[in-house]
């Protein structure tokens, strides 16, 4: 399967989001990706970065959106995963959709909550799990790759691909948090034995990467730190090789 990232610098402007989504949707059709992910929030914005409050977004125009998106799909078919901020039954949530081809699209939302987050959301109570052509996703958002117990619940369920979305921006350079943040989706990928890919935002200053890890650490592919722009790699599920087999064994026994 053709996965793909894309960065960009979220805005709290839902239309100019919205149209660097759908260009970068179209630019992935065109380079035969088969699922494509955007950072978190990266329809709405983030607050209160990007505005004072959840409560300060546009509904209608999310609604809207999300309209067009499944269109989207369906004209191009793509699959792609976007960050978003949507009200559901009264609740505001920090929800990653997957928005996919001739099926109603799949919400992940976001439950370790912390800080804005817990200023601005309720917590989700999804499991994050789809799959498409064959290949089981689990979707996680932000600050849960700080914590295994996420992402060894994707383990138990056998997942083939994990993927995170990232709104991880500091107003000085920190190149430090960037590398941290990158040696946890590296751990969380070797310990899980599952490819993992994710998405952040690139301004004002990107700290944490949007990049792609093998089941063994190897990094695949990684975006220029702080440039918009496409990544795309082709991954096969390749058989465990000695260290991966050993990895699952002991998990196994553990769990």
């Amino acid at each position: 399967m053709k996965i793909a990232a894309y960065q960009f610098a979220v805005s709290s402007d839902i239309r100019k989001n919205m149209t660097t989504i759908e260009s970068a949707v179209r630019e992935a059709k065109s380079r035969g990706v088969e699922i494509l992910v955007f950072p978190e929030c990266a329809l709405t914005g983030y607050p209160p970065r990007d505005m004072a409050s959840s409560k300060d977004v546009d509904r209608s125009a999310v609604k809207e959106a999300c309209k067009a998106f499944s269109k989207l799909s369906d004209e191009t078919g793509v699959a792609f995963v976007v960050g978003l901020i949507e009200e559901d039954h009264d609740r505001i949530y920090n929800r990653a959709s997957c928005f996919i081809p001739g099926k109603k699209r799949v919400n992940y939302d976001k439950r370790a909550l912390w800080g804005w987050d817990r200023d601005n959301f309720a917590m989700g109570e999804k499991d994050g799990i789809f799959t498409y052509k064959g290949v089981k996703i689990g979707l996680r958002i932000c600050f849960e790759v700080r914590f295994p117990e996420y992402f060894r619940e994707l383990y138990r369920r056998k997942t083939d691909l994990d993927i995170v979305l990232f709104y991880d921006v500091t107003d000085a350079d920190d190149p430090d948090r960037y590398y941290m943040i990158s040696g946890h989706l590296q751990t969380r990928a070797v310990e899980n034995v599952c490819p993992i890919l994710s998405a952040n935002t690139i301004a004002p200053n990107q700290t944490a990467p949007t990049v792609l890890f093998g089941k063994s650490g190897q990094k695949l592919i990684e975006a220029e730190r702080g440039r918009e722009g496409l990544i795309e790699y082709d991954l096969s599920q390749a058989e465990d090789n000695f260290g991966e087999k050993g990895r699952r064994e002991i998990s196994d026994l553990l769990i």
